[in-house]
């Protein structure tokens, strides 16, 4: 077999390739077992049935067809190899021709990742927010603890803001009582915005048994974006109580003895909280630097299935989920559609591009994962997958999912590899030295982020 490769552009190649006949020959010989298996020729044994005689009843070309089908795998495989190529997706074949006896020629388009360069990057610098706690964000740390705590009691009085009433609901489109659109012994916390549109304005001043009806948008369900009509039947009102806010409640609240106790627990939550903000968010600045110090060619059918797999996924899952179509989401984020369009694409660049760069990093830095790193990623997404890491790590091996797994850990050390080279200073100047196994974690969680959402739409390894 002999091949050749042309360049067509940068993330693009054309391989030539010339197969001598006699390489064709295990493929013939399993081309005539399987039409042996699949025809019946009277006078001769299921499976015995001379190749001659296959020719002259069913004609050599489909022989030669399904031989062709059988070997056009293997000698691309062969040729990608011999060219080292560094294949993105399924290849364009063409066969130029076929000469029973003498040759098969045929050609193969196929993206490529293209070539990049690396640059110095230690020279980059990135500004994040400081860490800042005041007294006021811990009273408000406290305060929604004490929420949590509340207590409630029935009153004999007409509801009010803060209260918690106890409704029925039926919802009406059009004159008809929806199938998904009655209720009943639902707790609401008045002013809290978690129902109806309207219904804190239509249950306040209502005592126990009162009703009323009231028109709102759908948020979800069978009529979600519709106009309804909502009758709501208050069946109890009762009064939010907060406990004291004192030592006793420290006690009830957490494992502390004192209010003051509490408040410096708050305080060095709320700290941690703040410091891995401000990681995450050096993490994505210096990701941004990295990505306008490197030119990254996009190869275009890689960038249509990804922007398309996008769009699938909103659609077809996360749309889906919430009870909304596509016009109603972009009328909720006040977009257009083709806002929406640029913006997807946006995305995905960055992802295509932000994979690409991290590769190469990888590759440059000689960085490996160990089966530490990469069970403690696994466990991570577990989490946010709300799996258990048993069914996780079931679904991610049935899914040949392992080594985008171990990619997306390589890629988080090699963020973490740049941050680690950069200057970080926060908003009152001080360099900010970022702990190394939070830097990378949270690493590998940035590059999740502006990767594809979708394995099968991420460039394949």
């Amino acid at each position: 077999m002999k091949s050749a490769v042309e360049n067509l552009n940068p993330t693009r190649v054309r391989l030539t390739v010339e197969v001598p006949f006699e390489e064709l020959k295990d493929s013939l010989d399993a081309a005539y077992k399987k039409i042996n298996q699949q025809v019946t020729v009277k006078g001769f044994r299921k499976g015995k049935i001379p190749a001659r005689v296959i020719d002259q009843r069913f004609g050599r070309g489909a022989v030669l067809e399904e031989a062709v089908n059988d070997a056009l795998p293997k000698f691309y495989t062969e040729a990608v190899n011999e060219a080292e190529l560094n294949v993105l997706g399924q290849p364009e074949v063409d066969i130029t021709e076929l000469k029973d006896g003498e040759t098969l020629n045929f050609t193969a388009e196929v993206d490529v990742r293209p070539a990049i360069e690396i640059p110095d990057y230690s020279g980059i610098e990135v500004e994040v927010d400081a860490i800042e706690v005041s007294d006021e964000d811990i009273e408000k740390a406290v305060e929604e603890l004490r929420e949590r705590f509340a207590s409630t009691s029935p009153v004999e009085r007409a509801a009010e803001e803060g209260d918690v009433v106890t409704l029925d609901l039926e919802a009406k489109v059009d004159g008809e009582v929806l199938e998904d659109g009655v209720a009943s012994d639902v707790s609401y916390t008045i002013g809290s915005g978690e129902l109806l549109e309207g219904i804190d304005e239509a249950v306040k001043g209502l005592e126990a048994g009162g009703e009323t009806t009231f028109t709102s948008e759908l948020k979800g369900g069978s009529a979600a974006g519709k106009e309804a009509e909502v009758t709501v039947k208050v069946s109890q009102v009762a009064a939010r109580e907060l406990p004291e806010l004192d030592d006793e409640f420290a006690q009830l609240a957490s494992e502390f003895d004192t209010l003051e106790e509490l408040r410096a627990d708050s305080r060095k939550r709320l700290e941690n909280m703040k410091e891995y903000d401000q990681a995450t968010q050096a993490q994505e600045r210096v990701l941004e630097k990295l990505l306008e110090l490197v030119e990254v060619p996009v190869p275009e059918k890689l960038l249509e299935d990804e922007i398309n797999t996008r769009k699938h996924n909103l659609e077809h899952h996360q749309l889906g989920q919430m009870g909304l179509d596509l016009a109603k989401y972009l009328e909720i984020q006040g977009k257009t559609e083709e806002e929406w369009d640029a913006e997807t694409k946006d995305a995905a660049v960055k992802g295509i591009k932000t994979q690409f760069v991290l590769d190469e990093l990888v590759n440059k830095e000689k960085l490996n994962v160990n089966q530490e790193e990469l069970t403690e990623h696994l466990m991570r997404r577990a989490a946010s997958s709300g799996m258990s890491p048993d069914q996780f790590a079931q679904a991610v091996v049935e899914g040949g999912q392992v080594p985008m797994l171990v990619g997306e850990v390589a890629r988080g050390k090699a963020l973490a590899v740049v941050v680690e080279a950069a200057t970080v200073k926060d908003t009152n100047g001080e360099i900010v030295d970022l702990d190394d196994e939070d830097e990378t974690e949270g690493s590998t969680e940035s590059t999740e982020v502006v990767e594809s959402e979708a394995a099968e739409g991420k460039p394949e390894a």
